[in-house]
């Protein structure tokens, strides 16, 4: 599709304006620049199909570009997280870049600021830096340092370099004007020092860059035509432009920077420290836990990188900030999993139930449907027999006309097998139903062949031989808050919103199909939930998550609005 023959947004529209006034095609290239000190999250997912959807779009290359200025809080394990996130979701980078890698170069422009005048190092604390910038409608006052000789400047600088001083005891700053009415121009902090290890660079450096001054320059190195970010970034865009005017040579590609509004997911958090705090403290197991907002969380449960790209491409982009209801999120899991995932049958809040007239010694094969969204169906056996495992729910021992379930003297189709007739049930000294005893209509078996029967019943539920039955651990998860903005309220803990029942854990029972299956297959237990298969299982214990349930709430949702 031509962009003539879709609605562009206003990004596409910026870039179509830069292409008719004399950009080449072949000159965009854009980028995508994670800090490598978290995992990704679903905000992330829409940087990415943003980047690399409009890198498909025009055909133009896109860089994986790891912002690695801070080795305070930057890993390899995080580079490595990010790298597969990317690659899950289905796109493929041009290059792999850091800004490490310009390291050499942005000390060297650093170097050339401090000849030219433009920088200085400064020697306050902190508090004192903070004191004297002023307010934003109050004009900052310059530091007593701010008028040092170039020849003391560089003295300082390079024995920063070189590892002389502790960390807090100089910066070097850019001298702009301590009067902007934009606070980041008010001589911005250029290198700190950090006398810490660098997973990339080792020990080599022990001042590095802060993340304005190396991002843009990273942008220009690496010729990017489109700098997308958020709209917090906004104020920023003044001193990217400013650094850019001094190093910039006009023959190269400029590097432009434009924003796009944060599309907040409801009852998450996704600041990477929040979501630190939640592992750190044990709320959830790990970054990966199905509960949590990132994307391997996510993919843990058993979303689709399908699903994620098309609530990326639902959502679009905006100009304004807003709040995305999950219910969306999960209405894109839930249709893509109705066309993949396999039906079975499977049991987990399980009452015995016997078919009385059935013989003890015979077990028989019916054919179930696998998928009736496949173009060709296909089938699997499940076995019947005498002894079967049913939901608890399905079962009223005093029900109203409203219940289609089984009940005393009350018939339901077995699915994918026989009609069945309550005659009768056994409880524990509890009080507790054990057994439910029932008959079955011998000439009633569902299917498609010359056996098949018309007869019908209200109801239909689902069932698992108990001889054939492979027992499992199903982890049944709900959201990880119940406020659907839990970090709205700065004065209120998030975690004050943790929900305590975001995972229940149970033992199911389910039929002999899946006794193969591997991590992350995904299935659909009929009438309870898509759920997939969980990295913790084993051959002798199979662990299953629950991804989202069969119920549309988006859609409710909608019909109300």
């Amino acid at each position: 599709m031509t962009t003539d023959e879709r609605s562009l947004n206003f990004l596409e529209q910026i870039i179509e304006d830069d292409l008719k006034n004399g950009l080449s095609n072949s000159e965009l290239r854009f980028r995508f620049p994670p800090e490598p000190n978290g995992y990704l999250h679903i905000g992330h997912a829409s940087a990415i199909c943003l980047n690399f959807g409009l890198g498909i779009d025009y055909q133009a290359p896109v860089n994986l570009r790891f912002d690695d200025t801070n080795p305070a809080k930057e890993e390899q394990e995080f580079v490595d997280a990010i790298k597969k996130d990317i690659e899950w979701l289905g796109f493929k980078w041009d290059r792999e870049c850091y800004a490490s890698d310009y390291f050499q170069q942005l000390y060297d422009w650093a170097v050339q600021f401090i000849e030219q005048g433009k920088a200085y190092v400064d020697s306050q604390t902190s508090e004192a830096m903070a004191q004297q910038k002023g307010t934003p409608t109050q004009a900052g006052v310059a530091s007593p340092f701010r008028d040092r000789s170039v020849a003391e400047n560089l003295d300082l600088f390079t024995r920063m370099k070189n590892g002389e001083f502790a960390e807090g005891t100089h910066v070097l700053r850019a001298k702009i004007d301590m009067a902007s009415s934009n606070m980041l121009m008010r001589d911005p902090i250029l290198y700190r020092i950090l006398h810490k290890h660098h997973h990339r660079t080792g020990s080599d450096w022990c001042i590095y860059p802060m993340y304005d001054w190396a991002h843009g320059e990273s942008d220009y190195l690496e010729h990017i035509s489109h700098s997308l970010c958020t709209l917090e970034f906004l104020p920023h865009r003044e001193l990217y432009d400013w650094f850019l005017d001094q190093i910039i040579d006009p023959a190269n590609i400029r590097p432009k920077q434009r924003e796009f509004a944060r599309r907040n997911l409801s009852h998450t958090v996704v600041s990477k420290r929040k979501l630190l705090q939640l592992v750190n403290e044990g709320h959830v197991t790990a970054w990966d836990d199905p509960r949590m907002s990132t994307l391997s969380g996510m993919r843990r449960r058993g979303y689709t990188p399908t699903a994620i790209r098309n609530f990326a491409k639902t959502i679009g982009i905006a100009k304004r900030t807003n709040l995305i209801d999950v219910s969306l999120l999960e209405f894109c899991v839930r249709e893509d999993l109705n066309k993949i995932a396999p039906r079975i049958m499977a049991v987990v809040n399980p009452v015995k139930l016997i078919i009385t007239n059935y013989p003890a010694d015979s077990t028989e094969w019916l054919e179930a449907e696998n998928n009736p969204e496949e173009e060709v169906l296909t089938f699997r056996k499940v076995p019947f027999t005498k002894e079967l495992y049913i939901e608890r729910d399905d079962f009223k021992e005093e029900a109203d006309k409203r219940f289609f379930r089984l009940q005393p003297g009350g018939e339901v189709r077995l699915k994918n097998a026989y009609i069945i007739k309550c005659e009768g049930f056994v409880k524990d000294s509890a009080g507790n139903i054990t057994e439910i005893h029932a008959s079955y209509d011998t000439d009633s078996r569902s299917g498609s062949g010359t056996e098949a029967s018309s007869r019908k019943v209200k109801g239909t539920i689902h069932w698992v031989s108990v001889a054939h039955a492979v027992e499992a651990e199903i982890r049944n998860y709900d959201r990880l808050f119940t406020n659907d903005s839990p970090d709205a309220d700065k004065e209120v803990d998030f975690k004050t919103y943790i929900n305590p029942h975001s995972l229940e854990v149970k033992t199911g029972f389910i039929e002999p199909s899946v006794r193969e299956a591997k991590p992350a297959d995904h299935f659909q237990f009929q009438r309870l939930g898509y759920y997939c298969v969980d990295k913790d299982s084993t051959a002798e214990k199979l662990v299953f998550n629950k991804t989202v349930g069969l119920k549309d709430t988006w859609a409710k949702l909608e019909s109300k609005e």
